[in-house]
């Protein structure tokens, strides 16, 4: 099964991700209580190289935009509520689900899983709105 690339509407979806997960973890929402629970000082993260990681995360988030658009197009998902169900569902199956086990394996707080995996639900909702309805 072959599957057309909106490659606008990837990039636009990467770039929406980004914008979100920089509010999401500014000190406007949940970026002070992310980074005490990280046991980190801003300090610490300053000079931990954000230009670098912020780089790193683009390239991410653009391979999961392309990745998406692929469910997507598999699934033939083109209106606003079927963007909203499959974020949904991919999010639950694979993010909310994989992502506990560094509650469980790695002892990171439940505090800190709630905003990470809360960013992701609003980040892949997103994307895959932004996917479904400009393919």
């Amino acid at each position: 099964m072959d599957v057309s690339i909106n490659y606008g509407a990837v990039v636009v979806a990467a770039i929406a991700s980004m914008v979100i997960g920089m509010l999401w973890y500014s000190p406007i929402l949940f970026g002070s209580a992310w980074t005490r629970l990280l046991g980190r000082s801003e300090e610490e993260i300053k000079k931990s190289n954000p230009k670098k990681a912020m780089a790193g995360s683009l390239v991410m988030t653009l391979i999961s935009a392309y990745v998406l658009a692929h469910f997507v197009g598999y699934m033939e998902v083109s209106t606003l509520t079927e963007g909203l169900q499959l974020g949904i569902w991919l999010w639950l199956g694979f993010i909310a689900t994989l992502s506990y086990n560094l509650v469980l394996f790695e002892g990171k707080p439940r505090k800190l899983y709630f905003i990470n995996i809360g960013y992701q639900l609003v980040s892949i909702v997103v994307m895959s709105v932004i996917l479904a309805m400009w393919q």
